[in-house]
């Protein structure tokens, strides 16, 4: 079994790569050629939690395990992956890189399906951990002129811009408010730990499209009712997945009255042989599934084997 270092899943898993990777997995679930398996967690006293995601795709499953303190936060990722012939352990992975570039990665797959084509401003809400990959997966399918960044911090914003703006090639600046940062975007990303909303609707202009990927948890939402309301279209990458943990949608709209709302699985969206987005706006809803997890994976594994 190989053991495959945080090193080189950043060699290994390039971003334009593991989009499209992405896109062949949303595709297979659709398809019903892929298996997901909800996150579980698991609580203890000391405030830790564990946390376990699963699936299967193109040969491969395996399973995603991780821990959380209500004090330290996010401790090690670790995917374990195994040939689902012969359930032949095949790598343990450290994952902490692998579930930031595969979350980015899942947004750039929707964003290539669900964003307009012609792309002025891209607004980016956040400039931790998961914002990076975000916007480099954003910039992966689509080119806009510019890129506006607004996080608390104003140092940390700044130096978010500074960074994208060099390793990008893309004019990217800090905006004084998140107002400021939202209006005349037609890509908006929310990529935060914040428990309310961090935009208001009326920021939003008709036509565009929301990444919204920082919240997995029902008591936390990043975006507003209002504009949960506006959306002409909402896929979630699990909608299994998103009745326990989407708190974007859970907080805006009762489980019980999804039937009104325009939601879609993703996946049937990427198995299509051909999409024309509406014309209204829309929303991504992103949670991280455990086939997320084994597709990318398996990427890095395929090239490892390879050698």
């Amino acid at each position: 079994m190989l053991q495959i270092s945080e090193r080189q899943v950043l060699d290994l898993l390039p971003m334009g790569e593991c989009v499209k990777r992405m896109q062949d997995c949303f595709a297979a679930l659709g398809r019903g050629e892929a298996q997901n398996l909800p996150r579980r967690r698991l609580f203890v006293p000391t405030g830790t939690v564990m946390h376990q995601l699963a699936g299967a795709w193109g040969g491969y499953l395996g399973t995603k395990i991780y821990a959380t303190n209500v004090k330290l936060g996010a401790m090690y990722f670790h995917v374990l992956l195994y040939n689902a012939e012969t359930a032949e352990p095949l790598a343990l992975i450290e994952a902490n890189h692998l579930g930031q570039i595969r979350t980015g990665a899942a947004s750039g797959a929707a964003t290539a399906l669900l964003a307009p084509r012609e792309i002025e401003k891209v607004a980016l809400i956040g400039s931790g951990f998961q914002a990076w990959t975000q916007l480099e997966a954003v910039l992966a399918v689509r080119k806009p002129r510019r890129v506006s960044i607004f996080s608390r911090k104003i140092e940390k914003r700044r130096s978010f811009a500074d960074k994208a703006s060099q390793a990008f090639g893309v004019e990217a600046a800090a905006a004084s408010s998140a107002e400021e940062c939202v209006r005349g975007a037609q890509i908006v990303i929310t990529a935060t730990y914040a428990k309310d909303p961090v935009l208001e609707s009326e920021w939003v202009e008709s036509g565009s499209h929301v990444n919204a990927s920082g919240s997995n948890q029902a008591s936390r939402r990043e975006i507003p009712t209002e504009l949960v309301r506006r959306a002409e279209l909402i896929a979630v990458d699990s909608l299994e997945q998103a009745k326990t943990e989407a708190g974007d949608l859970l907080l805006a709209v009762p489980e019980s009255e999804w039937g009104g709302l325009p939601l879609v699985e993703f996946g049937s969206i990427a198995k299509a042989a051909a999409y024309t987005r509406p014309a209204g706006i829309t929303i991504f809803e992103s949670l991280g599934l455990g086939v997320e997890d084994v597709a990318a994976a398996a990427l890095v594994y395929e090239k490892l084997a390879r050698n």
